[in-house]
């Protein structure tokens, strides 16, 4: 009997991070894939990244708005209402026998919310991951206890998917999802990245992406953009490629500062969505990740690039070396950017290892959502850690 795996995005980051999954299940025999696009996938502001969804040979079979056009606390609080009401239509047409979702955003909460009211199973990638900066940090949490399966991208979020009480079995330490990608996707040469994103490279170029600090507020979040900006400034002779900020609290405001920053500097560029090819491509290129995103930690690593880590938002998080932490002011940034460019850490930079695995996450994954038994698997026990475990 074919097994029905509904698998939710909402973001074009995380359907980069689910495709190569979404293929594996897509090809198995024993699986029907389900899609369910929602949150920034469906707004223009955004770039309506679905149509990435569907260029990549896959069918949206089921679509939720919940995104409100106001990034305030209430709007998006609203928004998570708007989402379970819409995933609970959607579980209850597309019938899945288990739904699939990654990470920790509000989207994926409302996701998980309903499909736990609604008797399905939940598979949760990357859980036992820590950012202390963002309210992702309770969602990711609280996900992880709705879930019946998890996949972890490293041994010391498995142990701490355990200790949230999720018993040893059910929890999977394959490595992170990117590294995945990292390996599947053809590049595009500096030439084509080029006449892709229409500009050309400098002596010097970086990557800059800063999302909201949701548990600092808003004020904090448009501050530290602009002591961000500020240092950025500073560097007449870099090109900076900018991806805009999340469908988070405050993200509008933030997407304003970068916008007005690069009408004012012929040397930056502004991009709603990358997509992974572009994305990848230009960190293959690029000297260096700038700002507070998730894939400077995990991906960024891989390609034997440097990282400027910005402020709290991804504290907790595993970091290779090549991760150079600094707080949120233009004084600190600035000699963070320094260190990034001293020989001594670009040499250091070609043994680099990246914590998050090697690859092949999306096969062994595969092959547990196909194989586990789903009897029962609602019925959770609470798994209760011995004395050892606290000695």
């Amino acid at each position: 009997m074919t097994r029905k795996v509904c698998v939710v995005t909402g973001t074009r980051a995380e359907f980069g991070l689910l495709r190569w999954l979404m293929g594996e299940i897509q090809n198995h025999p024993q699986l029907e894939l389900q899609v369910v696009a929602t949150g920034m996938h469906l707004s223009p502001e955004f770039g309506s990244t679905y149509r990435e969804i569907e260029e990549a040979g896959f069918e949206i079979d089921a679509r939720v708005e919940m995104l409100l056009s106001s990034d305030t606390n209430t709007a998006v609080t609203k928004s998570m209402g708007l989402g379970v009401i819409g995933f609970a239509d959607a579980y209850e047409h597309l019938a899945p026998d288990i739904v699939v979702l990654l990470g920790d955003r509000f989207e994926i909460f409302a996701a998980t919310s309903a499909a736990m009211i609604a008797g399905v199973p939940v598979a949760h990638l990357h859980g036992g991951e820590t950012t202390e900066g963002a309210f992702d940090e309770a969602i990711r949490h609280s996900i992880t206890k709705m879930s019946h399966l998890h996949f972890v991208a490293a041994d010391e979020y498995r142990r701490r998917v355990i200790q949230l009480g999720e018993h040893p079995d059910r929890v999977f330490n394959f490595g992170g999802m990117g590294i995945d990608a990292i390996k599947r996707i053809e590049l595009l040469s500096r030439e084509e990245l080029e006449r892709s994103l229409e500009l050309s490279f400098g002596e010097k170029n970086l990557l800059v992406t800063f999302h909201p600090v949701t548990l600092e507020g808003g004020a904090s979040s448009a501050a530290q953009m602009g002591e961000l900006l500020a240092a950025l400034d500073r560097l007449g002779d870099t090109t900076l490629i900018f991806t805009m900020p999340n469908a988070d609290t405050g993200g509008r405001e933030l997407s304003a500062m970068v916008r007005e920053f690069a009408q004012r500097h012929p040397h930056a560029k502004v991009y709603t969505s990358l997509g992974q090819l572009r994305y990848f491509s230009c960190l293959a290129q690029i000297d260096g990740v700038v700002g507070n995103s998730s894939s400077g930690l995990a991906e960024a690593p891989s390609f034997n690039i440097g990282t400027v880590n910005i402020g709290d938002r991804q504290k907790g998080r595993l970091k290779a070396s090549s991760v150079i932490d600094c707080e949120p002011n233009r004084e600190a940034i600035q000699a963070a950017l320094e260190t990034l460019y001293s020989a001594d850490f670009q040499t250091s930079l070609a043994a680099v290892s990246n914590p998050y695995g090697n690859g092949g996450a999306s096969e062994a994954i595969v092959k547990v959502l196909a194989e586990y038994p789903l009897e029962n698997i609602r019925k959770k026990q609470f798994y209760n850690l011995s004395a050892n475990d606290f000695s």
